[in-house]
């Protein structure tokens, strides 16, 4: 019986959703009133980035909200967003890039790993795999009890966690 469980803790986004999330946020800011005439549009900006273009600064905040909301709505966390809360002037639009963050980096890897040591069960291991890391224990209980630790530690990652076995 001496079988170690693990599961992985990862932060990963599903583009699907987040493009789901993208095009109702652009629907509804083509149709919504306080929306009309202002040029206000949310796009994507290469692979990894969301920019929103408006006529005024607090429209592209409006935008970003409604663009939130979106997302909110298909169960995914607003820590996947890396935003500047203040739209840049670009000649008389405004706009407002929107990082996506993915991946969990070596640092917080480190402090996920130290809060597994320091207030984790005994016996529990945590590993760091390039962008994920792995948690293996004995008793299935205690990887129970580490998921709960982490969930309840507010990290600035939107963490997931799988290949549970």
């Amino acid at each position: 019986m001496a079988a170690e469980s693990s599961f992985d803790v990862v932060s990963k986004l599903d583009r699907q959703e987040v493009d789901n999330a993208l095009n109702q946020a652009g629907k509804e800011l083509s149709q919504r009133f306080d929306f009309k005439g202002t040029g206000t549009t949310i796009a994507w900006q290469g692979e990894d980035g969301i920019e929103i273009k408006s006529g005024s600064e607090e429209r592209a905040l409006a935008a970003l909200d409604v663009f939130k909301e979106k997302l909110v709505k298909r169960k995914l966390s607003l820590k996947i967003l890396d935003s500047a809360e203040e739209a840049k002037p670009s000649g008389k639009e405004y706009r407002l890039p929107i990082s996506l963050k993915e991946g969990i980096s070596s640092e917080d890897a480190k402090k996920i790993s130290k809060l597994i040591r320091d207030e984790g069960p005994k016996g529990v291991k945590a590993q760091i795999q390039g962008e994920e890391l792995r948690v293996s224990s004995k008793k299935k209980d205690d990887l129970q009890n580490v998921m709960n630790l982490i969930k309840d530690k507010d990290f600035d990652l939107a963490l997931q966690f799988v290949n549970y076995r």
